[in-house]
């Protein structure tokens, strides 16, 4: 490189980081000046939310289409309609949840009276993950809009094209005064996370979730980490065996496996796995036909850097359903795969497949599935097929997961109604719904004593006579 090429690199890295800084200065400054605490305001700024999901719509299916060969079906199931929806639910319920909730300050403050009020935290930072781009970006937003904050939109370059679209949604439907986007890789999110912020809301891994915490901590700012796991399935003995393998096929090969919740690994009893066997295979040849790679909807892996690395975890003398011969590296296509026969210190058990390779395990019960659940790192969410109502009671009794589903996989990720976090090694914090308000808010509680009566003289000195007496019971 020139030292004229040299000189006009620094000076565009001087001009971006200013740009940074100033779209955080900006944020902070219109929080400070009150522009997003009347409901009025925030309501209005997700219906602006709504209205440029509707009028972006064509030019975020394009590009989830670019980045993860999503099928427009796909995409509206899973990114604009979730999105949608949350946004109706927060717009109808956000009145109602900001109302003050009255408590009792209790005896010692008597008489008064109590309240809490929910009251916006300032700027935040929203770092979005690849796999979801529309749907784990514009989600959490959705909750500091509510809460009354303003907040820095970080997409992941990872999906260049939904990132793009994305920083246009904002720019073109959203006042600058309540949010920003800023595009870019690792240098652009380092300078971001350097600065002070009042929450960090993370979604994607741990390594990196580790940096964002690191970072925080300079200046003690809360986070929200949204991470992942190996999420297990144990299938029980007397099930229904064909519902149960198209839920767990759904589940697995939606977005090529790249699904934080995902079935990572299936356990159950030999003679079990030997009748799910066949219709695993039906499941995958029903849904994506007997060519996956033909089917409209099945997606493709983000980049060639993840297509390799799950690649290696294919062992193909266990495959009974897919395997590295039918995969495609230009193409980033990997097939529904399968593999049966798989020790637990088999590769593929190593770390969070996130990808379309199921592995099966056999074990001998609920116990053992439990013992070896309980043998890793919490996950995200644990799922369970079990015709006994004792098995399930055992699930929620012995192991710790983020989310704990019977009876299906995946789905419950889209409940409005339901609070969506991890534990542990899986994440902090939750949101969706009204989880999202509570998380983007503070909880302030507001205590109000008359004067009269002075009951308080009670407890201040001098402690004398029948006032020592009266404090030494009721204090003992």
């Amino acid at each position: 490189m020139s030292t004229d090429a040299q000189q006009a690199s620094t000076v565009l890295d001087d001009v971006r980081r200013g740009e940074i800084l100033a779209d955080v200065a900006a944020l902070r400054d219109s929080f400070d000046a009150g522009t997003t605490r009347p409901l009025e305001a925030r309501l209005a700024q997700l219906d602006a939310l709504a209205a440029g999901l509707r009028a972006e719509r064509p030019r975020l299916l394009k590009a989830l289409e670019l980045d993860l060969g999503k099928s427009r079906t796909e995409s509206l199931i899973t990114e604009l309609g979730v999105v949608s929806q949350e946004i109706a639910h927060m717009r109808k319920n956000l009145r109602a949840w900001l109302r003050p909730e009255r408590f009792g300050p209790g005896l010692m403050l008597a008489p008064a009276s109590g309240q809490i009020r929910r009251e916006p935290l300032g700027t935040t930072l929203i770092i979005a993950p690849w796999n979801y781009p529309v749907n784990l970006a514009l989600a959490p937003l959705i909750g500091a809009i509510a809460g009354g904050n303003t907040a820095i939109l970080k997409p992941s370059e990872v999906a260049p094209a939904t990132s793009a679209a994305l920083a246009r949604l904002v720019r073109t439907h959203l006042d600058p005064a309540w949010v920003r986007v800023v595009e870019g890789a690792v240098e652009e999110t380092t300078l971001l996370l350097e600065q002070r912020y009042d929450l960090i809301f993370y979604t994607g891994n741990g390594t990196v979730g580790r940096i964002v915490a690191r970072a925080a901590a300079e200046h003690l700012t809360p986070t929200v980490l949204e991470l992942g796991g190996k999420s297990p399935v144990f299938v029980d003995a007397g099930m229904d065996l064909e519902t149960v393998a198209r839920r767990i096929v759904w589940g697995k090969f939606t977005n090529a496996g790249q699904t934080c919740v995902a079935p990572d690994y299936l356990m159950a009893e030999r003679s079990t796995l030997d009748a799910l066997v066949p219709h695993l295979k039906d499941a995958v040849a029903a849904m994506y036909g007997r060519d996956p790679r033909r089917s409209r909807d099945y997606g493709r892996m983000v980049n060639q850097k993840h297509f390799d690395r799950v690649l290696a975890l294919i062992d193909d003398d266990k495959a009974v359903i897919g395997g590295t011969s039918a995969a495609d590296r230009a193409e980033r296509y990997l097939p529904p795969t399968i593999l049966d026969g798989v020790d637990w210190d088999d590769p593929v058990m190593g770390e969070e497949i996130f990808g379309p390779v199921l592995p099966l395990l056999a074990v001998d019960g609920p116990d053992e599935a439990i013992a070896r659940i309980n043998g890793g790192e919490k996950p995200l969410t644990a799922y369970v097929f079990s015709p006994r109502p004792e098995i399930e009671e055992q699930f929620i009794a012995e192991t710790s997961s983020g989310s704990l589903a019977f009876g299906h996989t995946l789905a419950h990720l889209a409940s409005q109604t339901m609070p969506f976090g991890g534990v542990g090694e899986s994440g902090i914090g939750k949101y969706h719904g009204r989880a999202s308000l509570e998380v983007f808010t503070h909880a302030k509680p507001v205590v109000k004593k008359p004067l009269r009566p002075d009951t308080l003289r009670l407890v201040t000195p001098p402690y004398r006579g029948a006032k020592r007496a009266l404090l030494g019971r009721l204090f003992r």
